[in-house]
């Protein structure tokens, strides 16, 4: 491999990391152009790719993201889709899906949120979508959880062959948003309403306390503490009426 090729491999797998600024870019949609992620100042954005319009596994997926669209929205979160195809491409897609498919018991679905013609791969590349192992010139199934400050919290990636989990998309997005609001931090398997964890004590007296707190508090040792946390208090802070 030459230094051009070595400069544009590594180039095309740049990617933000959790705790970075999202990286800006204005693009073409299907609901008209838009400036990311100035446009979603104060919300939280799930940015996703996938590998290519009219596939099997990426219109289940659309398929699903469009009939949760409300919920993810209720719980200030937008959603923007993202692959390579253009806009005729996209907007021929998403006709066939509200015409032609069923899935799952859904059918009609009509995909409102935005999905970004990227035929250059230029947010691709910014965002670390094209994996050359999987795929030279499809984007993986990528993640990207922005927070309304721009920042990127979390990520996953999927392979082509694999469809995302929408309970987990939304489990962690309402699992940041409860760590943020609370200061607690959520465990293994953690859905609202069950208990949360706080963070380690910075002192020994700290620590002390905290073995003492039985009214507040249950710990199994100084570093490992929960505590209650009413699911509805959760949801009321978090979610839209």
């Amino acid at each position: 491999m030459n230094t051009t090729e070595t400069t544009n491999a590594v180039k095309q797998q740049q990617m933000p990391r959790i705790g970075d600024k999202a990286p800006a870019f204005k693009a073409v949609t299907t609901q008209g152009e838009i400036n990311f992620p100035e446009d979603y100042k104060g919300e939280w954005v799930i940015l996703f790719s996938h590998p290519a319009d009219f596939t099997p596994v990426c219109t289940s997926e659309f398929m699903t993201f469009a009939h949760l669209e409300e919920k993810f929205n209720k719980a200030n979160c937008k959603l923007v889709g993202l692959s390579i195809d253009g806009l005729y491409s996209h907007i021929a897609w998403l006709r066939t899906i509200k015409d032609k498919i069923k899935f799952n018991g859904m059918e009609n679905i009509e995909v409102k949120f935005p999905l970004i013609e990227d035929i250059t791969m230029e947010v691709a590349n910014k965002y670390g979508m094209i994996q050359p192992g999987e795929h030279k010139t499809q984007a993986v199934r990528a993640v990207f959880f922005i927070d309304p400050n721009g920042i990127v919290r979390a990520i996953i990636y999927y392979p082509l062959s694999l469809g995302r989990n929408f309970d987990e998309m939304y489990r962690a997005l309402i699992a940041m948003q409860t760590s943020d609001k609370f200061n607690v931090a959520t465990p293994a398997d953690w859905e609202p309403g069950k208990d949360v964890i706080i963070s380690p004590a910075g002192s020994c007296g700290v620590a002390a306390d905290r073995m003492n707190n039985t009214d507040e508090l249950h710990c199994d040792d100084w570093f490992f503490c929960t505590k209650k946390l009413d699911k509805d208090l959760i949801l009321n802070e978090i979610l839209k009426p």
